[in-house]
């Protein structure tokens, strides 16, 4: 297994690098296409107009209709579809090849376009839906790639590549995936993690070397703040400073953020009308972000001509712009001078800015087209930290007096410790420093930016869940968060106040009629097994699929035959001349009434137990550790319950609104169960009943835990 995994590893990373190269060189070159476009035509205000507003809209609309024909899952960010399949619920459709080209072309096409969309969320669905192909193309060689366990270690890996490739950000990349998209974490995984990201970023730098992008392997966005005395301790207040407002505004972004959405869901006519016309959207979006930022226009007084990286790039440079006056531009100030405009301050530009680009931001991340929203809110508090910055360098414009020397403040450093602080308050994570780290090239403000930060995760996490989180909610994807620290109250709930009393279980003499019954009215993949009706005590669980091989073989022309000595043509002839269907029919109807020899089924005598009193927080982790554990069985109670996993965003109303639907369901007496059935396999026959196929875009993972309160049930 251990040569397997360097292969697979290898084939991931190398696959990934080239993927990432091979979109940024084709955003890259729409985006040189967009700019000389523009430049052509100065001169012609109206033309330059349309041009600017034009293509734009054309790459847009077409990653929206492209992904609407071709693979609808493609649209979004993609993180929390991931995080949702990685607590092991079945997604269909997220994990194929048809989302992947959707993904990429339509990613490719959005980041061309030059709308503020970011390219790392999609990228980590890209990744993983790379990864789970690759799976499915080694386990040619080696059954191990189609265990549900190894499936998830590999699509954890993939979200580690996805980020770690993205920006050339290793050791980020495998931290920010691991806080995105795990509660609990196998550390087995983080070696293969690190190793799949940083030869997945070593490939993505050597390639853009190769095509002389760049002189040597450096970071993305290389910075050159002096190392010696980077920053005062006086200047820490005004770090925390912009941590804390990190926090408020990350949050109100996440806010920002949903209502659009949910404006957009509302079934009001607008909205009727936006759906039956899918593109017309996308296409006023792109029409009014595009015709604000036209640098001839209103444009000028916010860097409209700036592209994201260009923004990103002249917002980390070391100059100090309210020290720069006139039209005379020191040497080396290059695409900052977008940032200078004769008759406004620079405060107010950088204003503008930060407040334009703030809900552009926030509502073209809800376009259909495949979108992230990390290296928007990376601009955007890139910005915020630029412009806090700014004011520091003209309140000490001498810089701050430190044991007799003069430092000069560096509003360069400001801005990444905004882009940091912002990105970790929208995602509620504390990596991104170590990201912008790896993204400037230099760890001189790595304290600073740790503070502001861990302030920032600290006010929005009190505010609002996380970016990712809140698209869980409002698409309402099985997902069941972790219940926080500070709710006292969540921790007096136990499993018999939130159990599902309604059980569908078989009993040693239930009939195949009884069996048909269960297999048409329930779609669990696993079903109870009780001694008697009467008893109640619990034997164990039984899987769908061995109920349903023995259903099909009962029924099965060859039984029958067996069963009535037909073996011979003539006496199959002359079966079907006397009304052979009324035989069948009175045949199946008398084996319907016969009991289920248990005896001959493979039976699980162990599943996972809790007593009674167990309290919702240890019920939740053992449903987040045990994620292929379909069934979990609570004993001494009083009531039985199938409760499906994570069927709405928040456990409690999921699981109290359970606990009301059953009311007047009978009670249980739980006593031990007796393991004393054999566990024998059983052949033949594949899975018909709906509700029970295993997705293998997700390696067969159980599409929900169900709590079962045994031993006894009445």
């Amino acid at each position: 297994m251990m040569g397997e995994d360097w292969i697979f590893l290898v084939l991931l990373g190398l696959t990934m690098a080239l993927v990432s190269w091979s979109m940024d060189y084709a955003s890259a070159k729409s985006l040189q296409a967009y700019k000389w476009m523009h430049g052509e035509l100065k001169g012609n205000v109206a033309l330059q107009y349309l041009a600017w507003v034009t293509y734009p809209m054309i790459l847009i609309m077409f990653a929206s209709l492209f992904c609407h024909l071709v693979s609808p899952q493609a649209i979004g960010s993609g993180i929390p579809e991931l995080k949702t399949i990685l607590r092991g619920v079945v997604l269909k459709e997220y994990l194929t090849l048809k989302a992947f080209v959707a993904k990429v072309i339509g990613l490719t096409a959005g980041l061309g376009s030059g709308m503020p969309v970011g390219k790392e969320g999609p990228f980590v669905h890209i990744a993983s839906i790379c990864a789970a192909v690759l799976s499915r193309f080694m386990s040619i060689f080696s059954g191990v790639y189609e265990n549900p366990y190894g499936y998830t270690d590999i699509l954890t890996v993939g979200c580690a590549v996805g980020v770690g490739c993205c920006f050339g950000t290793p050791l980020g990349g495998v931290l920010f995936s691991i806080e995105v998209t795990s509660t609990y974490f196998a550390v087995r995984n983080y070696w293969r993690g690190y190793f799949a990201a940083t030869f997945s970023a070593f490939i993505f730098r050597v390639l853009s070397v190769w095509n002389k992008d760049a002189v040597t392997i450096t970071a993305l966005f290389k910075t050159n703040f002096r190392m010696d005395f980077p920053f005062d301790l006086q200047e820490l207040p005004a770090f925390a400073v912009i941590g804390i407002s990190c926090g408020f505004l990350g949050a109100f972004f996440v806010y920002l953020n949903r209502q659009v959405v949910l404006f957009m869901r509302r079934p009001t006519a607008l909205t009727r009308f936006l759906t039956r016309h899918r593109l017309i959207y996308p296409g006023a979006v792109t029409l009014i972000i595009a015709t604000l930022t036209f640098p001839p226009g209103f444009g000028q007084f916010m860097a409209g001509e700036l592209m994201p990286r260009e923004c990103i790039n002249s917002l980390f440079d070391n100059f100090t712009w309210t020290k720069i006056s006139g039209t005379s531009f020191p040497p080396g100030l290059g695409r900052s001078a977008a940032w200078l405009h004769p008759s406004v301050s620079v405060f107010v530009i950088l204003l503008l800015f930060f407040i334009m680009k703030f809900w552009m931001s926030a509502v073209s991340t809800t376009m259909p087209i495949p979108s992230g929203a990390f290296m928007p809110v990376f601009i955007l508090g890139a910005a915020f930290g630029r412009l806090v910055g700014e004011i520091m360098a003209t309140l000490f414009p001498n810089g701050i007096l430190f044991d007799g020397i003069v430092y000069r403040i560096l509003p360069g450093g400001y801005a990444v410790i905004g882009a940091a602080a912002m990105t970790g308050a929208v995602t509620h994570t504390v990596s991104t420093a170590v990201i912008c780290f790896e993204l400037t090239g230099q760890i001189s403000h790595i304290l600073p930016m740790m503070v502001a930060v861990i302030l920032a995760n600290m006010v929005a996490q009190g505010l609002q869940p996380s970016l990712y989180d809140s698209i869980i909610q409002v698409k309402k994807l099985p997902y069941l968060p972790e219940l926080a620290l500070g709710h006292i109250s969540k921790y007096n709930i136990f499993v018999e106040d939130i159990m599902v009393r309604r059980v569908k279980f078989l009993s040693s003499q239930s009939t195949f009629r009884e069996l048909n019954h269960l297999l048409d009215n329930t779609s669990l993949k696993t079903i109870p097994l009780v001694d008697s009706k009467e008893s109640m005590i619990l034997l164990g669980s039984i899987e769908r699929t061995e109920l349903q091989a023995v259903f099909d073989w009962w029924l099965s022309p060859e039984r029958r035959a067996f069963e009535r000595g037909q073996s011979s043509p003539g006496q199959v002839f002359f079966s079907f001349s006397c009304d052979w269907l009324m035989q069948i029919k009175a045949w199946e109807e008398a084996e319907l009434d016969k009991p289920v020899d248990m005896e001959q089924i493979r039976i699980d005598p162990s599943p996972f137990q809790l007593v009674e009193r167990t309290s919702l927080n240890p019920t939740l982790s053992l449903q987040y550790i045990s994620m292929s554990a379909s069934r979990l069985t609570v004993t001494e109670g009083h009531r039985g319950l199938n409760s499906e996993r994570g069927e709405t965003p928040s456990p409690i109303r999921q699981l109290q609104g359970r606990q009301q639907e059953s009311q007047e369901a009978p009670a249980s007496i739980i006593r031990p169960f007796l393991p004393h059935s054999r566990q024998r396999p059983v052949g033949g026959g594949e899975q018909t009943r709906g509700g029970a196929s295993e997705d293998r875009a997700t390696g067969g993972l159980p599409r929900e835990s169900v709590i079962f309160r045994s031993s006894r049930l009445v």
